[in-house]
C-alpha cells in the first residue's frame, strides 16, 4: 500500500497511518516488471520495494544507500568484490554508488529492497 499527499503541486509520500503488514504472498502479487521491482510503500526518503527475481549479476550502482532483506530462496550477494552466501532473513547493505548484485540464486529467490536517505 502506498500513501501520498500533495504539497505545493508536487506529490510527496507520507505515512499518516500505519499500513497493514505485507506478507510474502501479497508482495509476490504486487505489480512489477521483470528486471525491476514493485513498490510496497514510500515515506519521504524511505522507499521499500520487492522483487521475486532480481537481476542476476552486477546491478547499475544506485544514487542512494540500499538495504536488502532476503525473503525467500538462497544465492550469493556480491558487493565491492566480496561474495557472500545469503538466505531467508539475511540482510545486505550497499552504499550509494557501490558495485553490487545477487548471483547464482535459486528459482524461489525474492528480496525486499529498502532505499533510504538523500540522493548522493
Amino acid at each position: 500500500m502506498r500513501y501520498y499527499r500533495t504539497v505545493e503541486a508536487k506529490v510527496e509520500a507520507t505515512m499518516d497511518r500505519t499500513p497493514a503488514p505485507i506478507s510474502l504472498a501479497t508482495a509476490r502479487g504486487l505489480p512489477w516488471k521483470p528486471g525491476r521491482s514493485a513498490e510496497a510503500f514510500i515515506d519521504g526518503d524511505l522507499e521499500i520495494r520487492f522483487t521475486p527475481r532480481p537481476t542476476n549479476g552486477p546491478q547499475k550502482p544506485h544514487q542512494r544507500d540500499e538495504v536488502y532483506i532476503v525473503a525467500a530462496g538462497s544465492g550469493f550477494y556480491r558487493v565491492d568484490g566480496k561474495r557472500t552466501a545469503v538466505g531467508p532473513g539475511d540482510m545486505c547493505f550497499a552504499a550509494a554508488h557501490a558495485e553490487h548484485g545477487f548471483e547464482d540464486f535459486t528459482e524461489d529467490f525474492a528480496i525486499w529492497i529498502i532505499f533510504y536517505g538523500p540522493v548522493k
